[in-house]
């Protein structure tokens, strides 16, 4: 026991990793998480927005502020607010639209700003997990939203097109471009990451980074992990996300958080 890290903060990924393929926390995690050593804090570190991840925040009484959108934004749920942001200029996703429908008119556009949900067009034959459980807030002309600062920006279809999208769109320096889904492409500011947020929120706790674990299994994690003191891969990881891996945990449907815990000596016996 002595051999092991200090860890005093545990960020964890949601999709893949925290939660198992029926979208759930197991109970055996559940159970882990409300048993961490004194001083161990939980923070969620997620591509959702804040209403997509409120039920399960709820769920293990959390207190801590959340890192969303890939972490171009970090919320504070108890208190209801924005502690960061960090938007693309309206005009630049609007280019951007421009020319995804340019090579491809039926590519699918939302726009996220802050929690809110913008779309010119909804289609559930391609949506995120968010668009599974909640309707568009705003429904109108791309013209309407793209007037004023974009949090994340996503183009949705079928596999080729996104491909090719996300091809194109690799000229533009004044983005970044995940794609972690397969018809999916999240774009955000630049600067914008899991690993910018969770040094933001560490500092914030007075956590230094080498007393960070890191939790996740896609590649928007990659960032996160290579930033914290430990990294951990699930078992369903990319394998981009092992190679940065300190240890791969069994996957999110072998409760894969809860061995992590176990195995670093977090949890009270």
């Amino acid at each position: 026991m002595d051999d092991l890290p200090d860890i005093r903060l545990i960020a964890i990924d949601l999709d893949g990793t925290l939660i198992d393929s029926r979208k759930r926390v197991s109970d055996r995690t559940v159970q882990a998480l409300g048993c961490l050593r004194p001083g161990v804090r939980v923070v969620i570190a997620s591509a959702r927005p804040p209403r997509s991840v409120r039920h399960i925040y709820r769920s293990l009484a959390l207190d801590t502020w959340q890192i969303n959108y890939n972490g171009a934004l970090v919320w504070d749920e108890p208190g209801n607010r924005v502690v960061m942001h960090t938007p693309m200029e309206g005009a630049l996703a609007r280019r951007i639209i421009d020319e995804a429908r340019g090579h491809f008119p039926h590519v699918l556009v939302s726009c996220e700003i802050l929690d809110r949900w913008h779309t010119d067009r909804f289609d559930p034959s391609y949506t995120t997990e968010t668009g599974k459980l909640f309707a568009p807030d705003v429904v109108a002309p791309v013209e309407q939203f793209c007037d004023q600062p974009i949090t994340k920006l996503m183009l949705l279809g079928d596999v080729p097109m996104i491909s090719r999208l996300q091809s194109l769109l690799s000229q533009y320096s004044e983005i970044s471009v995940i794609r972690s889904d397969p018809d999916l492409l999240q774009i955000m500011h630049p600067t914008a990451s899991k690993a910018a947020a969770l040094r933001f929120v560490a500092a914030h706790h007075g956590v230094p980074m080498q007393n960070v674990m890191a939790i996740g299994d896609a590649a928007n994690d990659i960032p996160m992990l290579e930033a914290a003191g430990v990294a951990i891969a699930m078992d369903n990881a990319d394998a981009r996300v092992k190679a940065v891996a300190h240890w791969v945990a069994p996957s999110n449907d072998d409760h894969g958080v809860h061995a992590t815990l176990e195995k670093y000596g977090l949890c009270r016996s």
